[in-house]
Formats: C-alpha cells, structure tokens, sequence
C-alpha cells in the first residue's frame, strides 16, 4: 500500500492502473478511521480493482465553534487498519493542495432541496462543505465507483443528488452502519464520550427502534411520535437536536401514504454530537 500527498502524484499511478484496465474504487474520509470505515474499504474492494481512500480533514465542512481543531488526526494508526484490510493507496493530502487559493476563493458546490432541514439546518454551510470537497474529491480520482456509509443518510442523499445532477461518470454506493454490541452507531466521535455518557449513548439507537415499532404496527400520526421521541431522548440525559420522519427519498416530511420511510436523529450528549437513522417500510 502506498500513500501520497499531492495530486500530481495520485493521477500518475492512477493513470497506470488504468493502462492496466483496473477499475478504480474511492472511500473519501477524514480519518481516525474505525470498523466502519474498514467496512467501507471492502466493500468498495469488492466492486472495484483499487481501492483509493482518501484522508482529509475538510475545514470547509466544519462552522464556528466546532471541533475542527480537536479533530483526531491520526494517520499512522489509519495507515495500518487500511493496509490491513486491502487498501490500495491512501491519498492524504494537506489543506493548502486541496484549496490552494484558500476557502474563501474557492468555488462551491451547492445541492438544493436535501441538504435544506436537519443537519443542514443544524450546521449552516456544512453540506456545501460536504459537497464541494466531494467533488473535488470524485474529480481528482475519477472512480467508478465511490463508497459511502448510510450512518450519513442526509449526507449520501446530497452525495448521490451532486453526482446524478452533475452527471458524474461513478457509481455511488451505499454501506450499511456498523454499529457497537449495544447499538451505538460506530463513529470517530464517540471517543469524545465520558465513560458515563457511553452509557446512555445507546439510548438513541433504542430510540430509533421503538419508533419504528410504533410505524410498522401501523401508527401514523408522525409528528406526536416526533415528540415522544425527543421527550426519550431528554429523559435520559440527551439534548435533542431534531427527530425527524421522512420520506426516504426526498427527506421531506412523510406522508400517510409514503411507504418508504427513513427516522433521522441528532442529539447532543454532553458536547458530543450524535446522529444516526433507521429506514422503516410499511
């Protein structure tokens, strides 16, 4: 496994693998990588020849106050989970190669509609954030395929909008969430949780299931469910930042005759932030 830092010398051994008529598998992360992005890399060695995982801690995506300066970078630790699982090439590069002009100069990607309410509304500029680096990302490596967790599922929703809008020749595939014994959704921010908070953590996950409990056995009124599971969420030591029901496919409020439905949820657990969904049919 090789790693690199710039683009010149990405595209270079790119291009050989292409003259050797490999085809070309992307993980984009930030690093600090746990089982569930490892799930993500097999997944996408499975599809594709090389598995190029990128590690880029995007300032972009981050706003005031948040943990963009706390946030772990560790890639000699990421270095030796990716060659253990098959990685390819990692490309990490620095900020100053990813926008050389500085943040305020570079042009953006912005994807109308599902980056509109919940974390959107939450984190103002984040999926703007989220999309151009993405971008940016799709065309330095040019794969044909690219391999995202559905732990993000706001996040994958403006990933494949971006690329179906731009007409961006990659598949873009979906990873299902790895998840603790205990439910917690597997996320690089769950090492900022106290050993009590770890404790309760799984609360939102639980949360997430008895509402979808609720959904399938045939109770439709959306917006008492809401409450009732923010009021779970509070009453066991969360902040709740939203709970939503959705429309799978557009993210909208649902309907009563929507049958694909998909649960979203932020909550604050001390200063950590946790999000997580779970997708109901009826």
């Amino acid at each position: 496994m090789r790693t690199v830092h710039s683009l010149k010398e990405l595209r270079t051994i790119l291009r050989g693998y292409r003259r050797q008529g490999k085809t070309i598998g992307l993980v984009p992360t930030m690093g600090n990588l746990h089982e569930g992005h490892i799930s993500l890399v097999r997944k996408a060695a499975e599809a594709a020849d090389v598995v190029v995982t990128s590690i880029f801690v995007n300032p972009m995506q981050f706003g005031a106050g948040e943990d963009l300066d706390t946030y772990p970078r560790t890639l000699t630790e990421d270095q030796e989970q990716l060659e253990a699982a098959g990685n390819t090439l990692v490309f990490a590069p620095g900020v100053e190669e990813v926008y050389p002009e500085g943040l305020a100069r570079q042009t953006q990607v912005v994807v109308p509609e599902v980056s509109d309410g919940h974390c959107g509304a939450s984190r103002p500029g984040h999926f703007e954030g989220v999309a151009t680096v993405v971008t940016m990302l799709l065309n330095m490596v040019q794969p044909d395929v690219a391999v995202f967790g559905e732990k993000d599922f706001q996040q994958l929703a403006v990933i494949r909008k971006l690329a179906r809008d731009l007409m961006l020749p990659v598949e873009i595939v979906g990873a299902p969430t790895i998840r603790e014994d205990d439910g917690l959704a597997k996320s690089s921010r769950n090492g900022y949780l106290t050993p009590s908070e770890r404790k309760i953590a799984p609360v939102v996950y639980q949360t997430l299931q008895t509402t979808a409990r609720e959904l399938t056995g045939g109770r439709s009124d959306f917006q008492t469910l809401e409450e009732e599971a923010r009021n779970r969420l509070a009453e066991a030591g969360l902040r709740p930042d939203y709970f939503n029901i959705v429309n799978s496919q557009t993210l909208k409020p649902a309907t009563t005759e929507d049958t694909d439905i998909t649960l979203l949820v932020a909550a604050f657990l001390g200063s950590t932030r946790l999000i997580d969904n779970l997708s109901v049919s009826r």
